[in-house]
């Protein structure tokens, strides 16, 4: 299967839909649990990066508004939280990442961060997509899990109607009876073909949504797999959700990568996409 997309340019070295680029890795805590924690987990996982010479975007969440529980942790919040991720990347040199969930957070998130992410429930709310499109950033639409692949075109149409392409779209599973997803590998190419870069979230694509009541389970020795299976049917960008003790995590612990395994999974995965990529 051959067709052309639109190159997304973060900045000389991110380059996502360049096949002459090395497959790139947006990874990081879910949500930010403190400044000293997070950097501790970004300057790991740039540590891993580098050796890799793998392109490195740094993700977390200022706020997670999305919760099973009223209970749950949400994170620092749009204030604080921005000065966290600012901080994070003045001293590692790294692009961020993060979640956006209202029109009134664009303007103030799009002032520090290099890539806002349109979370998957929300990827069909119009305002909140115009709104980030008109900022000029690279916009990240998170398939929604009740979303076939082909229908995120009326979703790029929104951004397009701007006037921007900076768009990725990223796979994070569908819904699969109750508390389950499933990652079914042919909405990759099929996303791709709309004509933007395709990323895959292979950590909430483990995800178990609410299975534990108060909170959202997960299946995380399966991320290995299904990176792999990624890989294979080729993608533009990795997203994982990583940190260094996960059951310790304040969100998403059980789907999330243990820092200590993150090296092995992308040797793994680069492997892979250098013979897709050569093909």
């Amino acid at each position: 299967m051959s067709f052309s997309i639109n190159k997304v340019k973060l900045n000389e070295d991110i380059i996502f839909g360049d096949l002459q680029k090395p497959l790139i890795l947006i990874a990081g805590p879910c949500v930010l649990e403190g400044y000293e924690r997070s950097l501790k987990i970004a300057s790991r996982v740039k540590e891993i990066a580098d050796a890799l010479s793998i392109p490195y975007v740094f993700k977390a969440s200022f706020d997670k508004a999305n919760r099973s529980s009223i209970n749950s942790y949400r994170g620092p919040g749009l204030e604080k939280g921005l000065k966290q991720l600012k901080k994070i990347k003045e001293e590692l040199q790294v692009p961020v990442l993060t979640d956006i969930h209202q029109v009134e957070q664009v303007e103030p998130a799009a002032e520090v961060v290099d890539i806002l992410q349109i979370p998957a429930f929300l990827c069909r709310q119009t305002d909140l997509l115009l709104a980030a499109a008109r900022t000029d950033l690279i916009v990240n639409i998170k398939k929604g899990q009740f979303m076939a692949p082909w229908d995120m075109a009326k979703a790029v149409d929104k951004v397009v109607s701007t006037g921007s392409k900076r768009i990725l779209l990223t796979e994070r599973g569908v819904s699969f009876g109750y508390n389950n997803l499933l990652a079914d590998m042919t909405s990759l190419p099929k996303m791709r073909e709309i004509g933007y870069p395709v990323v895959f979230d292979a950590t909430h694509s483990v995800q178990r949504p609410a299975a534990q009541g108060e909170v959202s389970g997960g299946d995380r020795e399966m991320v290995p797999y299904l990176a792999r299976a990624a890989a294979a049917v080729g993608i533009d960008g990795l997203f994982m959700e990583v940190h260094d003790n996960p059951a310790e995590a304040l969100s998403d612990g059980p789907n999330m990568v243990y820092l200590d395994d993150l090296e092995d999974i992308l040797q793994q995965v680069q492997a892979i996409n250098r013979i897709v990529k050569d093909r």
